[in-house]
């Protein structure tokens, strides 16, 4: 339907609706000149591990995938350029009482429409740390966790993930939040939920990319219909923040089974016309496409390199 013709009935416009990324990405890297389709990890069985004691009594731990900043390792501030420079490779820990300065210029996320200029918008551990204060939730956990963005399921499920499994049950976590970046990123968090729960710990992931975390299955989604980068709230916008927050919250606390999904009553702007551009091949043309297959051809390479110096031979 029409913009004009949806208006006069009340309607929204058709593509005001979750961003089709599994689709997107399947057609654009195909548009790139790349072989079969990339295959998503999907279950037909989700587990549900639920709240064992009040949110007043639980310590939550935060996991993400963005990256502790390098110097050394070529642009990362807001608007930066894809960095493979940028990545991490294996599961990393940080001290959740201080503030760190993460970034995701690693990641493929909507750089046309959002910069990344707010790490708050996706690592919500200042805010996490509110909700102590305030007596929402009884502590953080000592350490938040960073797990890898990797197109591996077999890496994901075998290896980094039990990690962080490993270490969020020896920081005696009862719950986790997982806050995902590009749409790679919201498999790897949804794969790395599936995990904890099965160890006993509630999870709830908040993020962008609707499709992807369903198509994997998990026990809880915060769904903010934002461009990528933005799962944690809008940035710059406390308010948005704290209460997308307290909206992960409280679906830890009352889901009522799994594959409960959520979404956030906000809006990232009064047009939609923002979901209309990531990796939409109708919107490129082929001199764009060629230029983006030599990106990505050199971006492969420096991560084949970093991945080959850290010992790591796995698939991204």
């Amino acid at each position: 339907m029409t913009r004009d013709r949806a208006a006069d009935h009340g309607l929204a416009v058709t593509h005001d609706v979750p961003v089709p990324y599994m689709q997107r990405t399947r057609d654009y890297y195909q548009a790139l000149g790349y072989g079969a389709p990339y295959e998503w990890a999907h279950y037909a069985q989700v587990p549900f591990q639920p709240l064992t004691k009040p949110l007043a009594a639980c310590r939550i731990v935060l996991i993400t995938t963005a990256a502790p900043y390098q110097a050394d390792k070529g642009d990362q501030g807001p608007g930066a350029p894809y960095n493979a420079r940028a990545k991490f490779y294996t599961v990393y820990s940080g001290d959740a009482a201080q503030d760190h300065d993460l970034r995701i210029s690693h990641v493929a996320i909507d750089r046309k429409h959002t910069t990344a200029e707010d790490p708050a918008s996706y690592f919500p551990l200042p805010m996490l740390r509110e909700c102590v204060r305030s007596g929402r939730i009884a502590a953080v956990a000592a350490r938040f966790h960073g797990v890898p963005t990797n197109r591996s399921h077999r890496v994901t499920l075998g290896v980094d993930g039990p990690e962080v499994v490993t270490r969020c049950v020896a920081d005696a976590a009862d719950a986790a939040i997982l806050v995902p970046n590009c749409p790679v990123c919201h498999q790897t968090t949804s794969l790395v939920a599936r995990l904890l729960e099965e160890a006993g710990i509630a999870t709830v992931v908040m993020g962008c990319a609707k499709d992807v975390v369903e198509h994997v299955g998990v026990p809880r989604l915060i769904f903010s219909d934002f461009p990528l980068g933005n799962a944690a709230g809008r940035p710059n916008d406390g308010s948005s923040q704290a209460f997308t927050l307290e909206l992960a919250l409280k679906v830890l606390e009352t889901a009522p089974a799994p594959r409960t999904t959520v979404q956030s009553p906000l809006l990232w702007s009064a047009s939609p016309d923002w979901k209309l551009d990531y990796c939409n091949v109708e919107r490129l043309t082929s001199e764009d496409l060629g230029r983006r297959r030599a990106e990505f051809d050199i971006a492969k390479m420096q991560a084949k390199q970093l991945r080959r110096d850290a010992g790591i031979v796995a698939s991204e």
